[in-house]
């Protein structure tokens, strides 16, 4: 059995970054001063409100120059989960009251976020969705998307990354299939401000959802691209913030960490990839050659830099990361295991893997904390929880 004297320096080994980052020290410090120097209202007309719409108006600056796109298609929002129904019910919402239609396409693998969304709309509005399926690589057919399109569809909703198993989407080819249509394609890019490339210029697609929080930013804020022109009836009331999209005083110290946030990735990605890449594939490679029974779940190339998910036959996923959890490594699981009473993953079964297999899921994102020290730890420890755990079944 091992012991937790094995960890390295008594650390504990985060590799749970596609849920959550750390702060930057470097956005914290930037968010600071508007907590209690420059704390106006931006709305207002005096000195505190001009100090804090200068900062407003900046973030918005720097991060559409990052993205390469224009400052009035950055949208800030509270986070992921606000800016996707923001994106789908304003989208649904605008089409449907122009007479374009109530058919969305999407995937089976979506964030809650986007699923429930168009759930939501189709049991209660009587939208309609077609969920084109995923092979076992958790990859979209364009093909799929491209056969599911009728006169009557009036929006793509297709993720860029999917959170669980990391594959990435063929973006492109989506995009230009939803252009060639005159429909427009919502993609929740959540996970991937940092680990590729975004130039907002060259991709077709008229919205994507961030969250700050998943790029070293804090929680509780978020932002929305939506390309100009893009159909969208605001779905909340109130106030004219935003040009009138999402109504509430801005969160000025948060926007402002946010902007500092993707300042970093953006700058540092050229440079961070690489070494998350080379730290990922060893992870794969070693745990694949070393544990028995062991499968890699998304695409084995187009996949998130920093995410390596598992499939461990015989396995209870909560086991996993109770005992990974006592000897210093932070996991993730794609089972819902919060309850006690497991329940397979929607995306992995709909990848088609068994049930049973299912609920031995382990997601393992790293960071720019993560060291190669710590790989090594994880390597040596994770085959014997494993079979510690399938022992206990």
């Amino acid at each position: 059995m091992l012991s937790k004297k094995n960890i390295p320096e008594n650390k504990f080994i985060y590799l749970d970054h596609g849920a959550s980052t750390p702060t930057d020290v470097t956005v914290v410090e930037a968010m600071l001063p508007y907590f209690s120097e420059m704390y106006g209202n931006p709305s207002g007309v005096h000195q505190q409100a001009r100090n804090s719409k200068q900062a407003l108006n900046k973030a918005r600056r720097d991060i559409a120059q990052a993205l390469k796109c224009q400052t009035k298609e950055v949208i800030f929002t509270s986070g992921g989960t606000e800016s996707d129904n923001m994106a789908v019910r304003g989208v649904a919402w605008a089409q449907r009251f122009a007479e374009k239609g109530n058919h969305i396409i999407t995937s089976p693998i979506e964030h809650s976020a986007v699923s429930e969304t168009i759930d939501y709309l189709c049991r209660h509005h009587g939208f309609e969705q077609t969920q084109v399926p995923v092979n076992q690589d958790a990859m979209v057919s364009v093909a799929d998307v491209k056969s599911a399109i009728r006169h009557d569809t009036i929006l793509i909703a297709i993720m860029t990354a999917n959170n669980e198993v990391g594959t990435i989407q063929p973006m492109a080819e989506i995009g230009s299939i939803a252009k060639e249509h005159d429909i427009p394609f919502f993609s929740d890019s959540v996970q991937i401000m940092g680990a590729m490339d975004i130039n907002l210029q060259e991709w077709e697609v008229d919205l994507l959802s961030f969250s700050a929080h998943k790029f070293y930013g804090a929680k509780g804020v978020g932002m929305l691209f939506m390309r100009a022109g893009t159909p969208y009836m605001p779905h909340s009331t109130g106030a004219s913030h935003e040009e009138g999209r999402r109504p509430g005083t801005e969160n000025i110290p948060y926007i402002v960490g946010m902007a500092k946030a993707v300042q970093l990735a953006t700058e540092h990605f050229e440079d961070t990839v690489p070494r998350l890449i080379r730290l990922r594939d060893k992870l794969i490679s070693g745990v694949l050659d070393n544990t028995p029974k062991s499968y890699l779940t998304g695409h084995a190339k187009h996949r998130l830099p920093n995410h390596a998910s598992f499939i461990f036959h015989g396995c209870d996923a909560t086991s996993l990361l109770i005992h990974l959890d006592r000897h210093g490594i932070g996991a993730a699981s794609g089972s819902a295991c919060a309850t006690g009473m497991p329940e397979p993953s929607k995306v992995l079964l709909a990848m088609g893997i068994a049930p049973q297999h299912a609920l031995g899921a382990l997601r393992l994102t790293l960071g720019k904390s993560t060291t190669e020290s710590d790989i090594d730890y994880v390597l040596e420890t994770l085959p014997q929880i494993v079979q510690t755990v399938r022992d206990l079944v």
